[in-house]
Order: C-alpha cells, then structure tokens, then sequence
C-alpha cells in the first residue's frame, strides 16, 4: 500500500525514498513498477516510491518536482537516501543497489543503453542519482526555474562542486539501465554534447532551491504500488 515495503524477516540496513517526477506517462509507469518493486525487494530494503505529479498544461519541471518529492517524503520518515529516478530508466543489475554513498551525491545510471553504456559526457548526472538529506540539503537541493529545457542536470552538477562535494559514479558494469521505448525524435541532436546552460549556477545556486521552493499541494494519495503527490 502507498508503494511502501520493507522485509518481511529481517531488519533492514537501509531506508531509500524513490521519487519520480511524473506527468501523464502511464505506459512508462507501469513498465517502472512491475520492474522495481522486486528488484529492491531482492535487495532487501526498507522503500516507498513517490510518484509527484505535476498538474496543469504549462512547461514540465522535473528538478522542482523533486524537491517537492523530498519535501514530501521527509515528512514520513528519516530516509537514509534519496533516489531521484527517471520513468524511463529500467535497472539491469540487482547489484547495483539503491543506496547512498556515506560521503558523496551518487550518480547511478553510469551506463544506459540509448548511450552505448557510457557517459555521453563528463558531468552527465542525470537518469538516476541517490543522494543523502544531509547532500541534497547542503547543495540547497534542485533548481526550481528549470521549464521544460532539460539542462537541469548539469546546474546540479555545479551545485555538488560548488557545495564543496563530488559526484561518485556507479562502476559502469553496475550501472547499466535500459532506456525504455524512447522516440529517436525526442533525443538531443547530438546526445554526445552537453546542452547549452542559460544559467548562472555559481550565482543562482544559494537562491534557487529548497530555501526558496513554493507549490499548492492538491492531494497526496496511497495507491497500491505508490503513493501520488500532485502539486500546482
């Protein structure tokens, strides 16, 4: 219920939230849940996947609707880590486990498919990344005035630099992530460049995060195999 689950038998060592931002993309969901429930079941943890909803026709914003997911989710439960998770991302190794690196922001998909299994460049932090409260908080979490460009990532990026961190990278063998059914029209021309920023990250990064986060909660629902946090 509400996505929730821990080990029936055991005491488990970790707590991870999963949070995925999510606009009407059912087919992907279902893709996502039937896959992941029992591969962090193997893994034997304690989780509950967030699914955060943004409502509305304007710009889609993923890095805001994550920080609403962490400002939701911390309301439950002292999680140990936070997994930011793409719907579109399947994991391919039950040894890549979703857990937080004690001392550093994590980047786990190191190796998707649509990339050939590699970085399409050195800062990519994107796909999928677990990162404790204490991190997300010290790097004042996501950008919220990222509409619908995608370039998220790399301010993110700069922020873990900037918050006096570095990213730590799942070994590429770990790594590996199927990217499911994606248009080849919806790709970046070139996925092997990095988008053009348009903003100011060194600047921007103390005053644009969670300090400053503002969204109307609509509703917060338990379905069965998650639990939907829609926002305005």
């Amino acid at each position: 219920s509400g996505g929730h689950y821990k080990p029936p038998h055991c005491f488990p060592r970790y707590k991870s939230a999963i949070l995925v931002a999510y606009r009407n993309q059912e087919k992907y969901l279902r893709h996502l849940l039937y896959y992941i429930h029992p591969f962090l079941q193997r893994q034997q943890l304690s989780y509950t996947i967030y699914l955060i909803q943004q409502v509305g026709t304007g710009s889609f914003n993923r890095a805001k609707l994550l920080n609403v997911g962490v400002r939701e989710a911390m309301k439950d439960e002292e999680w140990d880590c936070l997994v930011l998770h793409d719907i579109d991302l399947v994991p391919e190794n039950d040894y890549n486990l979703y857990i937080c690196d004690e001392y550093y922001p994590k980047h786990m998909a190191s190796a998707m498919d649509k990339f050939q299994y590699t970085l399409p460049y050195n800062s990519f932090f994107g796909g999928v990344s677990a990162l404790t409260p204490e991190h997300y908080m010290k790097m004042n979490g996501f950008p919220n005035t990222y509409w619908g460009d995608g370039g998220e990532n790399d301010d993110i990026a700069t922020r873990i630099h900037l918050a006096g961190m570095k990213i730590v990278r799942t070994s590429p063998h770990l790594g590996r992530y199927r990217v499911m059914d994606y248009n080849e029209e919806t790709e970046i021309p070139d996925p092997w460049r990095r988008p053009p920023s348009h903003h100011n990250t060194r600047k921007t990064w103390k005053a644009d995060g969670m300090n400053t986060l503002q969204f109307r909660l609509l509703s917060r629902t338990k379905h069965p195999l998650y639990t939907k946090i829609t926002v305005d």
